[in-house]
C-alpha cells in the first residue's frame, strides 16, 4: 500500500498561521491516504488535508442547513450503502423537486479530472459548490449558504480548527467537502484482493472476468462481453464521454451541454463501475432498474444509427460486424457474477464515511 500524504499549500497552509490572543495553538494533525500501488498516482493536483478539515467536510457533506429548505445534503443524493449514489431513479432536492440525471456513484475522485455526467466541473472543488446553487438540488445562494455557517458558533470553531482563523468563505467550503469526497477510497472488493493473491474467483466469476475484459473477435473465435474497453482495472472507467447507444433522438445532449461541440452530442461520462451491484438503477438517466436489463441493451439494444455512437460498441460482436453483441444468456449471468465481485463492503459500512450527527 502507498501512503499518499498530502502536504499543505499556499495561504491556508497551518503552519503559517499565526495564534491570536485567546486561541489554542493548533495540532496540524496531518491526514494520509492509503491505497494500493496499482491505483498509480492521483490525476489531479491534490491540495494538503489535515484530519481537521476532513472531520469539517465529513459534517459539511452531510449538512442540511446547506440547502434552501434545511431538508437536502450531499448526503441525501449520495448514500453510502449504494456506493454513494443514489436508488431513486432522479434524486429529490428541495421541494421535493427532481432533476433529470441519476445521481452519480462517488468512490476513488482523486484519479479523476472531469465531475459530473457532462463533465462541466473540473475539480472537486467546483463539484462540491455546484449542487448548493442548483435550484433543483439544494437552491441556495452561496452568499446564504456562507451567512448560515458565519452564524453558527459550532462551524465557526470547525473553520478555525480546519484552517486557523474563523473566517468561512467559499474557497474554505468548497476545500473541506472536496477533501471528505477524497477520502472515499474503495479499494477492498473481492476483485481487489483476487488481484492481490489473498482470495479466489468462483469459476463462473472466472469465466465473467474473462467475458468482461474481452473485445470479441468472430474470425478469431473470441468471445467476450466488450466491457473492459471502456471500464479497465483498476478504476473501471476510461475517465472518457462516450456515446453507447441508448437513443436514436438525443434528447439530454450530454456533453454537448457543455462543450457546444455537435460531436460532444449524447456523450456522457464513462461511470466508475466499483460497487456497481449495489449502486442500481444505472445510466446517466437511471432508465435501467437492475444489470440484467444494462446487459440486455449492450446485446440486444443498441440503437446503430445515435449520433456519434462509439465505435468501440460498433465493432463489437460475436456473431458478426454490425450484429448485436450475441451473448448467451449464460454468458450474461457469468459477467454479472463478476461485477458483483467489485463490490466493496468494507467501504460501503465505513463508519469514517458515514453521517456523523
Amino acid at each position: 500500500m502507498n501512503k499518499f500524504l498530502l502536504i499543505i499549500i499556499g495561504a491556508i497552509t497551518l503552519a503559517s498561521c499565526k495564534k491570536k490572543e485567546g486561541e489554542e495553538e493548533l495540532s496540524n494533525d496531518d491526514f494520509s491516504f492509503e491505497y494500493p500501488a496499482y491505483f498509480g498516482e492521483p490525476e489531479l493536483p491534490i491540495f494538503e488535508v489535515t484530519k481537521e478539515q476532513i472531520n469539517l467536510g465529513r459534517l459539511l457533506f452531510y449538512e442540511p442547513m446547506l440547502s434552501k429548505d434545511s431538508t437536502v445534503s450531499c448526503g441525501s443524493c449520495h448514500i453510502q450503502k449504494f456506493g454513494f449514489s443514489d436508488s431513486d431513479q432522479f434524486s429529490k432536492g428541495v421541494n421535493d423537486q427532481t432533476g433529470s440525471r441519476q445521481s452519480m456513484a462517488l468512490s476513488n475522485l482523486m484519479w479523476q479530472k472531469d465531475f459530473f455526467w457532462d463533465g462541466r466541473a473540473s475539480s472537486l472543488e467546483d463539484q462540491a459548490l455546484a449542487p448548493i446553487e442548483n435550484p433543483v438540488e439544494m437552491n441556495l445562494p452561496l452568499d446564504q449558504a456562507l451567512a448560515r455557517l458565519r452564524g453558527s458558533l459550532t462551524y465557526r470553531e470547525l473553520f478555525r480548527l480546519a484552517y486557523g482563523s474563523y473566517e468561512i468563505s467559499a474557497n474554505k467550503l468548497a476545500l473541506a467537502i472536496a477533501n471528505f469526497e477524497r477520502t472515499l477510497i474503495s479499494s477492498n472488493s473481492k476483485y481487489d484482493l483476487y488481484k492481490q493473491g489473498l482470495t479466489q474467483l468462483s469459476d463462473q466469476e472466472s469465466r465473467g472476468e474473462i467475458l468482461f475484459f474481452t473485445h470479441p473477435e468472430k474470425g478469431q473465435n473470441l468471445r467476450g462481453g466488450n466491457c473492459g474497453d471502456c471500464h479497465s482495472f483498476p478504476h473501471l472507467q476510461s475517465f472518457e464521454f462516450r456515446n453507447n447507444g441508448l437513443d436514436e433522438v438525443i434528447i439530454d445532449e450530454g456533453r454537448k451541454d457543455f462543450t457546444t461541440k455537435e460531436h460532444d452530442k449524447g456523450k456522457f461520462k464513462v461511470p466508475n463501475l466499483r460497487n456497481v451491484g449495489v449502486s442500481a438503477p444505472y445510466m446517466h438517466d437511471g432508465r435501467f432498474n437492475n444489470l440484467n436489463e444494462v446487459l440486455d441493451h449492450y446485446n440486444e439494444h443498441i440503437k446503430n444509427n445515435s449520433p456519434n455512437l462509439d465505435p468501440l460498441i460498433t465493432t463489437a460482436s460475436n456473431d458478426c460486424v454490425g450484429c448485436s453483441l450475441g451473448l448467451t444468456e449464460s454468458e450474461k449471468e457469468d459477467i454479472i457474477a463478476f461485477l458483483k465481485t467489485l463490490t466493496d463492503q468494507t467501504f460501503l459500512t465505513n463508519k469514517a464515511f458515514s453521517n456523523p450527527k
